[in-house]
């Protein structure tokens, strides 16, 4: 049954909307697969050898979640948390759980505005209930998806109404911190941190990762903003090869000088979303009873899963609805 449940969410998520090229929402893809690759090398003996299998799969579909962004109306709002919405003091005035939330602003104005470390939460429950039901596919699927998450709170420009420097002249902030420096610096970060520890309430760790990146949000703005204003403008970008495309992109010397004075800000966050990962996996398969994952063997997803994935894969390259909403990068 659990299965055929899975089939039927995944087409569902399908049919909706499939965007026309990758997205820049968050990470980047290449920053979101190595962060859920590295989290299973993080986990203890008795998960590390099953998650080793499916690494691929972990790692490939760690970007499922912005591939359907736009498919289903209230996907957006999982990936981040506008606190700043919420008043000076924000950590103070939004309830932790989703039930007084709801009770204090409405589910409507929670989901227009973010609502990242309530998912994360209902995530690691719905794992925990897979590893309980011994369903692979469901196992995998909320694996890679919760890495998503996860790691997409661990980014400051997801905790703020000002995601993408709109509101201070600093558009292009958002993919400039998430994709670019990763993508010309992460093969000099230092990947070990450590294994995966129990973490006691899922909900306050999501509460925790969202308050430390918010803190972070100033020196994301502020040393832009202080770097572009010595700059020679015609040196803050440059123009690379995409594959058959040339793009702009900020350039090489400007990227080095914005992570010099980030000071390691984006491998740290990095880092964290890693141990994270692995950790709130670890936690739902403690808290199913630590089923004997040995039991699948060489047992791999369904037929039908993959069906299913190769539907969504292709709708996502062909299809395209409007009216999504969400941070915009």
């Amino acid at each position: 049954m659990l299965k055929k449940l899975i089939i039927v969410f995944i087409i569902a998520l399908a049919v909706f909307f499939i965007p026309e090229k990758e997205p820049a929402y968050s990470w980047g893809f290449f920053a979101h697969k190595k962060i859920n690759r590295l989290a299973v090398f993080t986990l203890p003996q008795d998960m590390m050898g099953f998650y080793k299998k499916h690494i691929e799969y972990i790692s490939e579909h760690a970007v499922d979640p912005d591939r359907r962004r736009s498919a289903v109306a209230d996907e957006a709002a999982r990936h981040y948390i506008d606190i700043d919405h919420y008043g000076a003091h924000p950590f103070d005035s939004v309830p932790k759980f989703w039930k007084a939330a709801v009770k204090k602003y409405t589910e409507d104005t929670l989901k227009a505005y973010g609502i990242v470390p309530w998912h994360i939460d209902k995530m690691v429950y719905r794992l925990q209930e897979a590893f309980k039901a011994e369903n692979l596919d469901l196992i995998l699927h909320y694996s890679a998806d919760l890495g998503h998450y996860i790691a997409d709170s661990h980014v400051p420009l997801h905790t703020t109404e000002n995601y993408n420097g709109q509101l201070t002249n600093q558009k292009g902030i958002h993919g400039f911190w998430e994709s670019r420096i990763p993508e010309l610096k992460s093969e000099g970060y230092d990947y070990w941190v450590g294994r995966a520890k129990y973490i006691e309430r899922p909900i306050d760790k999501a509460w925790s990762t969202v308050k430390a990146s918010h803190a972070a949000v100033d020196s994301v703005l502020k040393f832009e903003a202080e770097l572009n204003a010595k700059y020679d403008p015609d040196k803050k970008y440059s123009f690379e090869n995409r594959g058959n495309t040339l793009v702009k992109v900020y350039s090489v010397e400007y990227t080095e000088d914005y992570n010099k004075m980030l000071n390691g800000m984006v491998e740290r966050r990095m880092r964290d979303a890693i141990i994270t990962v692995g950790s709130l996996w670890y936690t739902a398969w403690v808290n199913a009873g630590k089923p004997d994952l040995s039991r699948f063997g060489d047992k791999n997803i369904s037929d039908s899963l993959k069906k299913a994935q190769e539907k969504e894969e292709q709708l996502w390259k062909t299809g395209k609805i409007a009216g999504s909403k969400g941070h915009d990068d």
